[in-house]
């Protein structure tokens, strides 16, 4: 008989824990090895545990769901990770996929669809739910209204490496105000609300690389 995947599930609300601890309990090709109730302990409990695969909520307390993601990855924990939340806003799927989630279902699928989810997610396959993959699909294929001028694009290289809007200015020899004038412009033309969610965007339509 094939080794139980080992799973490790993450959400703050110990009834959410228990549900889904008790559903996976009656799949003989899945074991719970841990619970968390937030993103700190669950980088505690990867390292201890060494789960196949990560049930994840995105919206904790703390360190949120794509802040756990991407610290995962930093620290070399190699197990999928599965989104499982309540929120299919096109920033949260891009942002918990750019940051490495394997993939993304909301906590409304049915249980069949959620054990057939991971097992693909386990077998390093990409699952998105349909909702999330129509709004991932409809943020990837949207046409930018107008082009990023030079200087924008020069402005968000700068943001996708971190650089703060002073750090900016400094660089591109420009008020730190100019910058935010930038940020707008770029923000409306890309469709977004946030610094994030404007590179994550950028890096997907190939306007900028890291």
């Amino acid at each position: 008989m094939p080794t139980p995947l080992r799973l490790l599930i993450v959400d703050d609300h110990p009834v959410v824990r228990a549900g889904l601890a008790g559903m996976l309990a009656g799949q003989a090709d899945f074991v719970v090895v841990g619970e968390a109730a937030d993103g700190a302990m669950a980088l505690a409990l990867a390292a201890e545990v060494h789960p196949d695969l990560i049930l994840l909520d995105l919206r904790m307390p703390a360190l949120d769901g794509v802040a756990t993601i991407e610290q995962l990855r930093e620290r070399g924990v190699t197990a999928r990770i599965l989104v499982l939340t309540t929120y299919d806003s096109e920033d949260d799927i891009v942002r918990a996929v750019a940051a490495g989630a394997t993939g993304y279902l909301l906590k409304d699928a049915p249980r069949e669809r959620l054990f057939d989810a991971i097992r693909a997610t386990a077998a390093g396959k990409s699952v998105l739910a349909p909702e999330a993959a129509a709004r991932l699909l409809q943020r990837v294929r949207a046409p930018v209204a107008e082009p990023l001028s030079p200087r924008e694009l020069a402005v968000l290289r700068l943001v996708a490496q971190g650089a703060s809007n002073r750090e900016v200015g400094w660089a591109l020899h420009i008020s730190e105000g100019t910058v935010k004038t930038h940020l707008a412009n770029i923000f409306g033309k890309l469709g977004v609300d946030d610094r994030t969610a404007a590179v994550t965007v950028a890096l997907q339509r190939s306007l900028i690389e890291m």
